[in-house]
């Protein structure tokens, strides 16, 4: 089974313009995912999608393989997509495609390792992760996206506070380990991804602004694994600091 990790960077941003070439510790943000999934010696290669030359051409400085793609696709999915079909062209083949994020430099490989394990079911299409919450803080905030499983299956993904607990107060939902926070990073069977790129959104997809929402409601298996990290994202420059601050503490 080879598989491949792709990296979209965008250089557009309302926040944070630019963002894949933001400096920590003298490198790139990019380059610091890039290089954490290369390290982590779990896939046959790893690429980076962008659609601007100057985040290109910084990678190739760096020694990390990139590829340019359109600047009208949608999401990181549809650059995953091209990424491969651009590979595919070269004479690459690749089973299963993993979406790192590249806003998310702390990215362990622990996790890249989890969301790959799901493959071991003949039936998963999807992989993507999820950790326990334990605070009502995180259970109730709209930008944590939660995840309703059976199993390792995924039923829903919402902004609201699911699964509701009727008997119980959400305190003690919590300490039940009953709300699962929604990690994004998916992986995806390389036939699977073409198909998912066609589909036409849907209402609840629309409703909650959830892309995975349209795989679930066109009959997609999505399997979600459980995960003990967390990621840490970096929308704004305030972000960016605050990962700096991590980083230079776990150094000292």
């Amino acid at each position: 089974m080879k598989i491949l990790a792709v990296i979209p960077a965008r250089y557009a941003s309302s926040r944070f313009e630019g963002k894949p070439l933001a400096i920590i510790n003298n490198r790139p943000m990019v380059i610091w995912v890039y290089d954490a999934a290369v390290k982590s010696s779990l896939f046959d290669k790893v690429c980076i999608a962008t659609d601007d030359d100057r985040i290109y051409q910084t990678s190739i400085q760096y020694g990390a393989d990139a590829v340019m793609t359109d600047k009208d696709l949608n999401n990181g999915t549809e650059r995953c997509r091209q990424c491969v079909e651009i590979l595919e062209a070269k004479g690459e083949k690749y089973d299963i495609v993993v979406n790192v994020q590249g806003d998310e430099p702390l990215i362990k490989p622990q996790m890249m390792a989890d969301v790959i394990s799901g493959f071991d079911k003949e039936d998963t299409d999807i992989v993507t992760l999820r950790k326990a919450i334990t605070q009502v803080g995180q259970a109730e905030d709209k930008n944590v996206v939660k995840v309703v499983c059976a199993g390792e299956r995924a039923l829903y993904f919402s902004r609201s506070t699911v699964p509701f607990c009727r008997d119980c107060s959400l305190q003690q939902a919590v300490e039940r380990n009953i709300y699962y926070k929604h990690i994004g990073i998916y992986a995806y069977r390389t036939q699977v991804l073409k198909q998912i790129v066609k589909l036409k959104p849907t209402v609840l997809e629309q409703t909650e602004k959830l892309e995975q929402l349209r795989w679930l409601e066109n009959g997609y298996n999505i399997t979600v694994k459980t995960t003990l990290y967390d990621t840490v994202g970096v929308d704004t420059p305030q972000d960016l600091e605050q990962i700096k601050k991590i980083i230079n503490n776990t150094r000292i």
